[in-house]
């Protein structure tokens, strides 16, 4: 379990130094940006800060409904169908999946020859246009992956910037290729800047969710067996 734990977060590590890495040089002195500030009724409103204080709040109503949910995936996706995304279970979902650039897990919506597929392999009706979706295999889930795709179904319901179908597809599409960022406007470059941020932020919650829960356990295991001394 430690070695998949391993696994999954070096590949999220890696994504993430990719895309960072791709971008440095389109952005450069555009990182400044005017989004940064704002006057608004004689006031200065600085959007970092306000957005840092969007990610705590967010972050702290996952790990409550976490919390309430035992961390167990399945309590989860329960929470998940009640707020209105479907879930569907498939034999092989990553096998279904790969032919669209999906993984398994949390899907955005989509239109045309994608919703197309994903309709016809989910539920087997013809549609050009679905809502978000979870679409996960038969079987054991890995909760700390699991965890990760919520985190991004959660940003998406409360429109957080870089959570949004294009910006999705600008990541994907910027992740598995080697095209050449320097050709995107203005707008795309702070779409992509923001579907950065937003991965970055879901993998360290996942990472720092796994080391507290792991060290809380493992503190618990050598107060059983007596090793710890109070």
């Amino acid at each position: 379990m430690q070695l998949i734990k391993n696994i999954i977060y070096n590949i999220l590590f890696i994504q993430e130094k990719i895309l960072r890495h791709r971008l440095s040089r389109t952005i450069g002195a555009k990182s400044v940006s005017k989004r940064k500030r704002r006057f608004t009724n004689g006031c200065m409103l600085d959007l970092n800060t306000l957005a840092e204080a969007e990610k705590q709040k967010l972050e702290a109503e996952l790990t409550l409904i976490l919390k309430n949910s035992d961390y167990m995936p399945e309590k989860i996706l329960n929470y998940i169908e009640k707020q209105g995304t479907r879930v569907f279970y498939l034999a092989n979902a990553s096998k279904v999946l790969n032919p669209i650039g999906e993984n398994e897990g949390f899907i955005y919506p989509a239109s045309g020859a994608k919703a197309l597929y994903l309709s016809l392999s989910t539920n087997q009706t013809v549609r050009f246009k679905t809502d978000e979706m979870f679409v996960l295999s038969k079987g054991e889930i890995n909760k700390y992956y699991f965890i990760y795709h919520f985190y991004n179904w959660y940003a998406f319901k409360h429109n957080i910037a870089g959570m949004d179908s294009d910006s999705q597809e600008l990541l994907r599409k910027y992740l598995f290729s080697e095209s050449d960022t320097s050709s995107l406007q203005l707008a795309d470059i702070y779409k992509l800047k923001d579907a950065i941020k937003q991965d970055k932020a879901s993998i360290e919650f996942v990472i720092r969710l796994c080391r507290n829960f792991e060290g809380a356990k493992q503190a618990l295991d050598k107060l059983q067996s007596g090793g710890a001394k109070l």
